[in-house]
């Protein structure tokens, strides 16, 4: 006999159903206990799954409710279920997956793969024979319900379906699902696509073997008039052009046409995921190849494609001039991500920040959601990129038309388009920039805040040109009315202005010096004037400019501008306030540029630091202890913390002494070394190397304790723990001096295991040279034995590095190492007289080293081996050599 429900059990039931529509917070708290109490008891499930599909006399969504209710029981226990109700509620879903509303179907879906991702599909051999044969239906509700579940259940177990775990269900259900690309109903078309989708990343077996099949059945649905059908085969081509281009490139003249005619679908989902294959096919080889002909086509249709539409004005409110006094709603500010402090080598062709780090297209924030506009400008970016100069003459006649245009979308689009093309065309628009610079600058003052915003953005693309010419051309000009848009009474603009300020800031430079009291005025009067988020950018810019004019800040007149409003946010702030990380950052930047200047602010900063660091580790270990009592901690305020104290060590150098001896800094260090998150261990590796430089005396007595820790965190697993630790033991060896000797061993062959490992990041390898070559100069009795072990890899990864304090320790601790065990250098002198020849200007006692080495092996190997040896140089090694140093 089947379960049934006892009458007053079931009132209850639904009474709470329809309580948890209400949208009052009281009541909702009131649900919430009571849904706890009934989960006591193990039919309370059998209650939830028969009103979701035996009630039929209840609305659809109370019944819709229990079902998703049920759903979250059964993520939460499943595995408590007595084996009954399971099994009720398996035959239910079963039963019932084809009833007359689709908001239960698709809810009863929800259910089957919730319970299929469980580690159920093993245990419910039934399900997938059963779903495959309901397919086969004639009625239309039982086959569209089946597909529903199928379709989420591929998306959920894709990996496990065509794995031997269920002995590989794919081989019947690929062909099944390609039999219904042809049904009569649009819906189940679709499902059936959008379920074979889900396998072309993990290049199913049972799809590949299918593949061409497949194939046909797309093309034939190319012209479905169902949009989502469209959509779905527009997804489909876009992946098989990455996992299975060489059986599209026999056809890829018709799906370049077709997706051209889809690009611009009157469906703007459709238009979107077509918009998509200009991306990926930019990341092919073939993509030249195969796209040049159709450039012609492509440009104005991507160019089109990135106006603003009319939805996108209304959600942007961008008839909205002026908003700079509304408040913003917190759920506006997208939460920020501290990037922990990595210590890094300066090179000889330093290059511009990585173009990784930038935040690229265009930023329409409460559009955050992708659409066609902004995939139109990412894949006009990526094909700039592709075609370079190329792209122009397809886009020149284009883009007089848009930047010069009446209407304001239109000239809005064509100041995106500017901007989109500004990486990978800049060769070719160089001679068009002295004319639309200035017509760029005029646009920043635009009546439409979007284009002014658009402005600020695109003239940031080109600030890298705008650098390399006259100041008094266009920087001046530019940073004129950058500064004035920052004051912006429109905050989408104040935003966009900012950020392009620190781009322009970054690239400029100390050629902003002579600007800077102008620029500090703007920046403090921003202070008073932003709302909360443009705020947390501010900081940033304010930082970056820091990070840009250096020392040139540290004059009293700039300090008195700056400091007060900074110091007056700190003193508002709480020590649980998100904001902090910002301001953080800020104030880091800041006090490694004023350095001395600094110094009448630095007791409260370093104060809070040092008690942000000690309540995260406290709150920590109680939640450890007792984590059903204590909520986890978040490290965020660590980390930033020891940042700052890294900032102020470095800015203030001795000056930080008197701070740690009043301080229980080094205890606390102790244990944000060892903590488990990683992050939190590179930051404080961060600042015990810069203690150590700044104060040896306060790390000195932990020295004993701190190295096995130093030595463990060698393991390039975590690249920016390890490249830390191994800066932090570089800097003790030259405080330690000889007195390093009991812990070389700890740390020796971990470097030299870096060292040689394959695919090692330049950063990593560098420091680990020079932390090997300055143990080798205050130990080289113990490190020289290993010299042929490392002294090839060592000498490659040192040659591009700039002449510098770290480089001149580390080629002194190579000298005196080749000194104790020559024999360890000879097989790869051609390496050392190469890293020799790459530097500019040693110190007369390090050139006088090198003379000694060179010409001792010189005198070593006679005159007429040294010939055929060096016969094997470089012509410019050979100059060097014989310039600098006569042999």
């Amino acid at each position: 006999m089947d379960w049934q429900p006892d009458e007053q059990g079931l009132q209850q039931v639904l009474q709470l159903l329809k309580d948890s529509q209400s949208p009052n917070t009281a009541t909702q708290r009131v649900v919430q206990d009571k849904l706890k109490q009934l989960n006591q008891f193990p039919d309370f499930n059998n209650y939830l799954i028969f009103v979701l599909t035996r009630l039929k006399s209840e609305d659809e969504p109370t019944r819709s409710l229990s079902g998703l209710i049920l759903k979250n029981n059964v993520k939460a226990h499943y595995q408590s279920f007595p084996q009954p109700v399971a099994e009720f509620i398996k035959q239910e879903c079963l039963n019932n997956i084809g009833d007359a509303s689709s908001l239960i179907r698709a809810t009863i879906g929800i259910l089957i793969t919730t319970i299929a991702s469980k580690g159920e599909l093993q245990m419910w051999p039934e399900l997938l024979p059963q779903l495959c044969n309901l397919l086969n239906s004639e009625d239309y509700n039982t086959c569209e319900g089946a597909f529903g579940a199928l379709q989420k259940i591929c998306e959920d177990s894709s990996e496990l379906l065509d794995s031997d775990a269920l002995n590989r269900p794919l081989n019947v259900m690929i062909p099944k699902f390609l039999q219904f690309f042809k049904h009569c109903s649009p819906k189940i078309r679709s499902h059936a696509i959008a379920c074979v989708n889900q396998f072309i990343m993990d290049r199913a077996q049972a799809l590949m073997e299918n593949i061409d099949t497949f194939i046909e059945h797309l093309f034939a649905l190319a012209v479905d008039e169902d949009p989502e059908v469209r959509k779905n085969v527009c997804r489909a081509l876009v992946m098989l052009l990455e996992v299975r281009i060489d059986r599209l490139i026999p056809h890829m003249h018709s799906i370049i046409q077709y997706m051209l005619q889809r690009t611009q679908d009157s469906d703007e989902n459709v238009a979107l995921e077509a918009c998509e294959f200009w991306l990926t096919l930019a990341e092919q080889p073939i993509c030249k190849e195969v796209l040049t002909s159709h450039l012609v086509q492509l440009i104005p249709i991507l160019v089109n494609g990135m106006k603003y539409s009319e939805i996108d004005i209304i959600l942007l409110k961008g008839d909205v001039e002026e908003d700079e006094a509304i408040p913003d709603s917190e759920q506006d500010i997208k939460p920020r991500f501290h990037k922990s402090r990595t210590v890094t080598l300066q090179h000889e062709e330093e290059r511009p920040q990585d173009p990784d780090d930038t935040e690229d297209e265009d930023d329409d924030d409460t559009l955050s959601d992708w659409n066609l506009r902004k995939c139109s400008a990412a894949a006009l970016d990526v094909l700039a990129n592709v075609f370079r100069e190329e792209l122009l003459p397809h886009l020149l006649p284009l883009l007089k038309e848009l930047l010069f245009h009446p209407e304001w979308v239109i000239k809005e689009s064509g100041i995106l388009v500017l901007g989109a093309i500004a990486e990978g065309c800049m060769q070719g628009m160089v001679p068009y920039l002295p004319e639309l610079i200035p017509h760029l600058i005029q646009c920043l003052s635009d009546k439409k805040a979007l284009v002014r915003s658009i402005a600020c953005w695109t003239l940031s693309r080109y600030a890298h040109w705008v650098v390399s010419q006259p100041p008094d051309m266009y920087l001046k000009p530019l940073m004129t009315e950058l500064l004035k848009r920052i004051l912006d009474s429109n905050k989408r603009v104040q935003e966009a202005a900012c950020s392009a300020f620190a781009t322009l800031e970054e690239e400029a430079c100390t050629e902003l010096v002579p600007y800077l009291s102008f620029i500090l005025d703007t920046l403090v009067f921003a202070f008073g004037k932003y709302q909360h988020k443009n705020l947390l950018i501010l900081y940033d810019a304010i930082g970056t400019l820091a990070d840009s004019v250096g020392h040139h800040l540290n004059q009293p007149e700039y300090i008195q501008k700056l400091m007060p409003p900074l110091i007056q946010k700190w003193n508002e702030l709480k020590d649980e306030d998100k904001d902090l990380f910002p301001l953080l950052e800020c104030l880091s930047s800041v006090a490694t540029a004023l350095q001395s200047g600094f110094l009448p602010y630095c007791e409260p900063v370093y104060q809070r630091c040092v008690t942000l660091v000690q309540k995260t580790l406290a709150q920590a270990m109680m939640y450890n202890q007792h984590p059903e009592q204590y909520e986890a901690p978040d490290k965020d305020f660590m980390i930033v913390a020891l940042d700052l104290l890294s900032g102020l060590a470095e800015g203030l150098g001795c000056h930080v002494e008197q701070l740690v001896a009043r301080s229980n800094i080094m205890t606390l260090l102790f244990q944000c070394m060892q903590d488990t998150m990683p992050e939190v261990r590179q930051s404080s590796f961060a600042l015990l190397g810069d203690l150590t430089k700044a104060c040896f005396v306060h790390v000195k007595p932990c020295i004993a304790e701190f190295m096995p820790i130093l030595g463990t965190n060698l393991n390039p697993e975590f690249i920016s723990v390890c490249n830390n630790a191994t800066w932090a033991i570089g800097e003790i060896c030259m405080q330690m001096g000889a007195e390093m000797q009991p812990y070389v061993q700890m740390v020796l062959n971990n470097l030299v295991e870096i060292i040689n490992r394959p695919n090692t990041p330049k950063t990593l390898l560098e420091n680990t040279a020079i932390t090997i070559g300055r143990l080798g100069f205050v130990c080289p009795q113990e490190v020289a034995p290993m010299l042929q072990q490392f002294i090839r890899p060592w000498c490659t990864s040192l040659r591009n590095i700039r002449d510098n304090e770290e480089k001149d320790s580390a080629f002194r601790g190579i000298c005196v190492m080749i000194g104790v065990n020559p024999g360890g250098v000879v097989q790869d002198f051609i390496f050392f007289c190469d890293a020799v020849a790459s530097w500019v200007s040693p110190k007369d006692d390090l050139r006088d080293m090198f003379y000694k080495i060179l010409h001792g092996f010189k005198d070593q190997v006679g005159e007429e081996n040294w010939q055929q040896f060096s016969e094997q140089f470089p012509p410019l090694l050979k100059d060097r050599l014989a310039a600098f140093y006569g042999v």
